[in-house]
């Protein structure tokens, strides 16, 4: 019988630390596989960070680096990720869907308006790879949900009611189970994924 899972991503310049979680029937959460899912190629030149990169280029060689990159970093991201589903699926994990955690949600505006405010680069090579790895998640038919991650201990008892405080600290001791390293990478990309199997829709969806 196949178990149901869900999987956490919180990305950072050129990966993600991605984690698949189940047990929710069981009341506790199980971490069933978790990676660092590096989505560039280290060998080429302005990838891990490609708006900075292109901060001093024109326009138009700044739209080709960036679709180089989105290029290469999408065939990592897709063959990692696709990996990662095979190998739960022959363990009999049903991964129900992605739980991708979000910054801000700013709107960006205009590529020449982004290179001219290192704030906004920032902001920009965020964005660029969640949709890295939106886009790996979606060409593989794995549903992705938005969850804020500076509202996610707020929206924890939207989720889980008076048991909240007790799965934030379930959460939080998990890594003397799974061992180091227990970041807060792999906690909230946790907390997402185990918000996502309660089957209630995330507030910043």
């Amino acid at each position: 019988m196949m178990k149901q899972a869900a999987i956490g991503v919180r990305v950072h310049s050129g990966w993600g630390a991605v984690v698949a979680v189940s047990g929710y029937d069981a009341g506790m959460p199980e971490i069933v596989e978790r990676k660092h899912i590096i989505v560039i190629d280290p060998t080429a030149a302005g990838m891990k960070q490609p708006y900075h990169f292109a901060e001093s280029m024109t326009i138009q060689a700044a739209e080709k680096h960036l679709s180089k990159c989105a290029a290469v970093s999408g065939r990592l991201a897709l063959a990692a990720v696709s990996e990662m589903l095979q190998e739960l699926r022959r363990r009999d994990y049903k991964v129900s869907g992605c739980a991708l955690l979000l910054a801000s949600g700013r709107t960006l505006p205009l590529l020449p308006d982004i290179l001219t405010s290192h704030a906004l680069i920032h902001t920009a090579e965020g964005e660029f790879f969640r949709q890295i790895f939106r886009d790996a998640f979606e060409q593989l038919r794995v549903r992705v949900s938005g969850f804020r991650e500076r509202a996610l201990e707020e929206d924890a008892p939207t989720f889980f009611g008076n048991a909240a405080p007790q799965v934030l600290q379930r959460i939080a001791s998990l890594g003397r189970a799974v061992g180091p390293p227990w970041t807060q990478d792999e906690k909230a990309a946790t907390l997402a994924a185990w918000m996502l199997l309660s089957g209630k829709v995330p507030p910043s969806e």
